[in-house]
């Protein structure tokens, strides 16, 4: 496994975009990188069964989190030229138009950070122990599916 460094994950409450400008500018030393690309999840306002959410609380089991991080970053580098990658979640509540999802690749070349990223956020989708309580205002709330 080549991943052995510390995997820092959750970020509390919303992802700021002074967060994601300083990860992208931090690379503009690593001139051996060709290509980035990023995918930013923002909390949608659904409308589900007649009321509009407002927020999303996450919550995570967190140490089967991280090993899933782990297991993902490792079958993208495997199966992908990939100079980096980084994978950011919030926890908390995350108002409605806030990021709470940001995944940013990076490698020499364009194709392979296009379809490693998606990838790497369908196996996110599918795989991490996030999960989302939909808050709709007046203490109501449901759990929410992953699409």
């Amino acid at each position: 496994m080549k991943t052995k460094k510390k995997i820092n994950l959750f970020v509390p409450g919303p992802i700021s975009p002074e967060f994601i400008a300083n990860a992208i500018a931090k690379h503009q030393s690593k001139t051996h990188i060709g290509a980035h690309d990023i995918f930013l999840g923002q909390v949608r306002a659904d409308e589900i069964e007649g009321k509009t959410v407002e927020a999303i609380e996450y919550t995570a089991y967190e140490a089967m989190a991280v090993e899933k991080i782990i297991e993902i970053r490792e079958a993208a580098f495997e199966k992908f030229e990939l100079s980096c990658m980084h994978i950011y979640h919030s926890l908390g509540k995350v108002p409605v138009g806030e990021i709470c999802l940001f995944v940013f690749v990076s490698s020499p070349h364009r194709k392979e950070v296009f379809e490693a990223l998606h990838q790497v956020v369908e196996e996110i989708k599918k795989k991490l122990p996030v999960f989302g309580k939909e808050c709709f205002g007046n203490d109501e709330y449901s759990w929410k599916i992953n699409r």
